[in-house]
């Protein structure tokens, strides 16, 4: 078993579920009293968020090239980013160290692609929806079309996540909001949806026959225990 180096708390409420679910995972694989074999590095998420929401993705590229090299030199062997939106700064976390990472985009396109779905939606932070770097990766590299919310509907997805799910707050009336952006983006073309954000987990019961929804934490995950238990 490999030893995976992860960077989280982005926020600890999901990188919890991250530790656990991993640890599950290797249990099941390897039964017995088996456990992952990781390290964990926990950044303080009010500073990175202040980052994000001022535009300085420089800033928290430092922050995270920071606990990449911290992981590297305790003797982690791959890395894993705890969260969807931070994957921006993987080409400089990349760079930075020798280690490779398991990027989210790659393991959630594949099982989009294995459900031979070609037109997703793509939901979470504003950051993610709006920017660049994970829809061109999934058009460019995996051939995907994306679809995103209209303005109303990121503002209040971002809203929902920040003053929210991130502090562990789960309301009936918001998950019922972002279950309803799903359908209408279905409606107007979408095969699945990628719940690109790993609080999204929080609503539970994340599954719909009609409409595929593709859990990036969940697929994340998977895809970092089948990295550390192959030969």
């Amino acid at each position: 078993m490999k030893t995976l180096g992860l960077i989280g708390g982005m926020s600890w409420e999901s990188t919890a579920h991250y530790y656990s679910r991993i640890n599950q995972l290797v249990s099941e694989r390897l039964g017995g009293l088996h456990s992952a074999k990781l390290l964990l590095y926990s950044v303080e998420f009010d500073e990175l968020q202040r980052l994000q929401h001022t535009d300085d993705w420089a800033g928290a590229a430092r922050l995270l090239v920071d606990a990449a090299r911290r992981l590297e030199r305790a003797g982690a062997e791959a890395l894993v980013i705890c969260a969807n939106t931070m994957h921006l700064v993987a080409p400089e976390i990349e760079s930075a160290v020798k280690l490779p990472l398991i990027h989210v985009v790659d393991a959630t396109a594949k099982v989009v692609k294995d459900r031979s779905i070609r037109s997703v939606a793509l939901l979470g932070t504003r950051f993610t929806m709006e920017k660049e770097f994970y829809r061109q990766r999934l058009e460019q590299r995996h051939g995907l079309q994306v679809m995103i919310p209209n303005e109303t509907e990121r503002v209040a997805i971002h809203r929902i996540i920040f003053e929210e799910l991130c502090k562990g707050v789960v309301r009936p009336e918001s998950r019922q909001a972002f279950f309803g952006v799903i359908g209408r983006l279905a409606a107007a073309g979408a095969e699945g949806a990628i719940l690109g954000c790993t609080e999204f987990t929080l609503f539970g019961a994340l599954s719909n026959a009609d409409n595929p929804l593709f859990d990036t934490t969940e697929i994340h995950v998977r895809a970092t225990v089948d990295w550390a238990l192959s030969a």
